[in-house]
């Protein structure tokens, strides 16, 4: 990539959330860890490894109806040839989310007959839901609950207040999600990060995360860019020349006809985020 997409995180508060959920997690039996079916790779966190230790991790891949299904095929494949349990949801609809009960239960097996061999009957296993900004942790707890106890809002880092709440029988979950930073190793992560509304835009620059995005669609998938915003791209189009197009098809212009555009750019995020321009993963394998 040409230009990089700079992240600026804010340490005090990685620091926090860190340290929230290394106390919320000594409570639990089963981490459920989301990831973004756009995102699987950009969206895990290598630290969730360090916290969770031993405890048996069941991975959920959310927004799989935003995410190329071909590609959420191939990433659930890649995850269970690593013996990992894992689950496609859409939690928007509730698809999936009965079968991840199951799942659950399944991993918290060696933790139930741990239990037994002590002596221990008829406790419920404790589960906690973890994962990045904005990956839709709240939705699920919603989901799961079945009713709106949490203040899921589609924004980073939107939820407040802990209590237990029972799911199923014998399954009890933390109805506050653990927040974990995405560790930001390289420009790329940081960029699908962004685009997929994983961090808050006050954390990176929007001109810079629009033309990368473009560019990315640009070469691509040209053909979404043009039936989406009914404009005709050619061999010699840039990111740029493709977003000048996008704000005359869309009259989205200043007096003496330039282009507007503070207009363009959150447009085409928008679009992108709700899959309007088309289903995409960024991640490949």
């Amino acid at each position: 990539m040409n230009n990089e997409l700079k992240i600026q995180w804010f340490p005090g508060h990685m620091t926090k959330a860190r340290r929230m959920m290394e106390e919320q997690i000594k409570l639990v039996d089963v981490v459920v860890e989301m990831l973004d079916a756009r995102i699987p790779q950009s969206s895990t966190n290598p630290l969730l490894l360090q916290v969770i230790g031993s405890k048996p991790r069941v991975l959920v891949l959310n927004k799989t109806d935003m995410a190329d299904a071909d590609a959420t095929e191939a990433w659930f494949n890649k995850f269970k040839s690593k013996n990992l349990p894992v689950i496609k949801i859409d939690c928007a609809t509730g698809k999936g989310t009965k079968q991840l009960l199951a799942l659950i239960q399944q991993a918290a097996k060696p933790v139930i007959d741990k239990w037994l061999k002590k002596g221990v009957k008829n406790r419920s296993i404790r589960v906690m839901i973890v994962g990045i900004p904005n990956v839709g942790k709240s939705t699920l707890i919603n989901r799961l609950v079945g009713k709106n106890k949490t203040a899921a809002q589609d924004r980073p880092g939107v939820t407040r207040g802990q209590q237990w709440v029972t799911i199923a029988k014998g399954l009890e979950l933390l109805d506050t999600p653990g927040v974990l930073y995405p560790k930001i190793e390289n420009p790329q992560t940081g960029f699908f990060l962004a685009v997929t509304g994983a961090v808050r835009e006050e954390v990176y620059d929007r001109e810079t995360a629009t033309i990368l995005l473009t560019e990315w669609l640009l070469n691509k998938h040209p053909d979404a860019l043009q039936n989406c915003y009914n404009i005709e791209i050619t061999a010699t189009d840039t990111a740029e020349t493709v977003l000048g197009k996008i704000a005359v098809a869309r009259g989205y212009l200043k007096t003496g006809g330039m282009a507007d555009m503070n207009k363009v750019y959150p447009l085409i995020l928008k679009d992108f985020r709700s899959a309007k321009i088309g289903k995409f993963t960024l991640d490949e394998i």
